[in-house]
């Protein structure tokens, strides 16, 4: 097999996957999961590794200098690296869990939380009081939503595909179900909050897709080779580079062209403007369709 072979074969679909991602996310990734496997380093630590590494990237964008803010994005794309290499590694040893997947979530949050600190501090003494508003609505209103928005519609498409089994949708009910069952006075303390995060998690991404909620239910009774999962499918595929757009590869390049220059601020106007419109806009399509295909569904 070639090394696009073997990529491919580490990779949930490539469906929800450009080529971008492909060359320059995933194949690194892969990469880095061949020497993990080699050096038998478990997937979460790995996904610790990178946000770790991530987190400390914030360091280098806070002074006004390009040279260390390009060591800071250099460090932020390793981090990305190793949040790919997590997964292909889970699926190539087979040690999937759900605290691999929520770490993997969290990764992200924890990486732009560091740099948004770092970027608050640097341009405080120019702007005062109006950079930490603009920050403050472009990462915890836009930026929260639209990576949530992203990562539960590749998991929709999936879920669609290939069916329950093979994709990492989840529900709120079912997450709050299992936190409660369990004691915060024992062992299962740790496991009962990472679910208590979760299912904030994903109840803030069903409340984003009500019309997609509304046929989840009718729709999964449908079995795999169904015409309408097929018809589904062409659906969500314009979808799909929507939602990678307002993840992460869009938002470190913008991040980067600030940085050169010199005006850390466009960054954050970008993704309270034109990130917040693709999410809108993402969001207008895919729950269009749904309803669409509820009212089909809804009359047989």
């Amino acid at each position: 097999m070639s090394l696009k072979q073997r990529v491919l074969a580490t990779m949930k679909s490539r469906d929800v996957e450009s080529d971008f991602e492909l060359y320059v996310t995933r194949t690194p990734g892969y990469l880095w999961a061949l020497l993990f496997r080699r050096l038998h380093v478990h997937p979460i630590a790995v996904t610790l590794l990178g946000i770790v590494i991530g987190s400390a990237s914030g360091i280098f964008f806070y002074p006004d200098n390009l040279q260390l803010n390009l060591i800071g994005m250099l460090m932020l794309v390793w981090a990305n690296w190793y949040d790919c290499a997590d997964g292909q590694l889970a699926r190539m040893t087979g040690k999937r869990t759900l605290i691999g997947r929520i770490l993997d979530g969290f990764a992200g949050d924890a990486w732009f939380f560091c740099i948004y600190l770092a970027l608050l501090l640097r341009l405080w003494p120019e702007w005062g009081f109006a950079i930490f508003l603009l920050e403050a609505w472009a990462g915890l209103f836009c930026h929260t939503r639209q990576c949530a928005l992203g990562d539960y519609y590749r998991n929709v498409h999936l879920w669609a595909v290939l069916g329950q089994e093979r994709s990492e949708l989840d529900r709120s009910e079912q997450q709050q179900e299992r936190m409660q069952s369990l004691r915060w006075c024992s062992k299962d303390w740790f496991e009962k909050l990472y679910l208590f995060f979760y299912a904030r998690y994903t109840r803030s991404q069903e409340k984003q897709t009500p019309e997609f909620q509304r046929l989840r239910p009718l729709f999964e009774k449908l079995p795999l080779d169904h015409p309408l999962r097929r018809q589904f499918r062409q659906e969500s595929l314009p979808i799909m580079p929507l939602s990678n757009i307002i993840t992460f590869d869009t938002r470190a390049i913008v991040l980067l062209i600030s940085l050169i220059i010199g005006h850390p601020w466009v960054y954050f106007v970008f993704e309270a403007t034109v990130l917040e419109a693709v999410r809108l806009y993402a969001r207008h399509r895919h729950e269009a369709f749904c309803r669409r295909f509820r009212q089909i569904l809804s009359a047989t």
